[in-house]
C-alpha cells in the first residue's frame, strides 16, 4: 500500500509519454495543406524550380499565402525575407509591436521594385508597381510604424488573447 501512489505517479507518466508520442506520429502522418481550387495560385503557372517557404511570415500573415505578388515571388523563389529582412524580432515578438527589418514607405517601393525589374513601366496614371501588381497591403492593421524609422506610430493595444478574453467572446 506504501507504494501505490509511487506506481500510480509511474502508471500516469508512462501512459503520458505514450500519448504525446502517438500524437506527434498523427501529426507527422497528416497530408500537406492543399490550396483550395480556383485560388489564385492555381491561375499563376506552376514553379519551375524551388519555391521559397514563407510559412514563417504566414503564420501571423495568412492574407499573403495566395495575394498574386507574394505567390509569383515565392513561385520565383524569392521569399519574405529577400525584401523585408529575416525581421526575427518580428516573428518572435507575439504581441507585435517590433516592426519588420525593411519596410518601403509609398516613395520608395518603385526603386526597390526596379532593382530587380529594371525595365519595369508605370502606365495608365498609375504612381506605384503595386498599384497593378498585387495587392501587397494587409486588409486590417493593428500596429502602424513610421516605415522609415521603425517607429511605432499606433498601436490598438490589444496584445495576445488571454483564457479570459477568450471566455468573454
Amino acid at each position: 500500500m506504501r507504494y501505490l501512489k509511487y506506481w500510480l505517479l509511474i502508471f500516469v507518466l508512462v501512459t503520458a509519454a505514450i500519448a504525446i508520442g502517438a500524437c506527434k506520429e498523427e501529426i507527422r502522418q497528416e497530408p500537406p495543406l492543399q490550396l483550395e481550387e480556383g485560388s489564385v495560385a492555381e491561375e499563376i503557372s506552376s514553379p519551375a524550380g524551388p519555391v521559397a517557404d514563407n510559412s514563417r511570415c504566414h503564420v501571423c500573415h495568412i492574407n499573403y499565402e495566395d495575394e498574386a505578388l507574394a505567390l509569383e515571388h515565392a513561385r520565383a523563389n524569392i521569399s519574405c525575407e529577400q525584401c523585408h529582412g529575416a525581421s526575427d524580432a518580428h516573428c518572435s515578438d507575439e504581441d507585435n509591436i517590433t516592426p519588420p527589418d525593411i519596410m518601403y514607405p509609398a516613395h520608395k517601393i518603385n526603386s526597390f521594385c526596379k532593382s530587380c525589374h529594371p525595365k519595369a513601366t508605370l502606365g495608365g496614371g498609375k504612381k506605384y508597381c503595386t498599384d497593378c501588381h498585387g495587392d501587397h497591403r494587409l486588409g486590417y492593421r493593428t500596429r502602424k510604424w513610421d516605415k522609415v524609422t521603425g517607429e511605432l506610430i499606433d498601436d490598438d493595444k490589444v496584445r495576445m488573447l488571454t483564457d479570459e478574453m477568450l471566455e468573454q467572446k
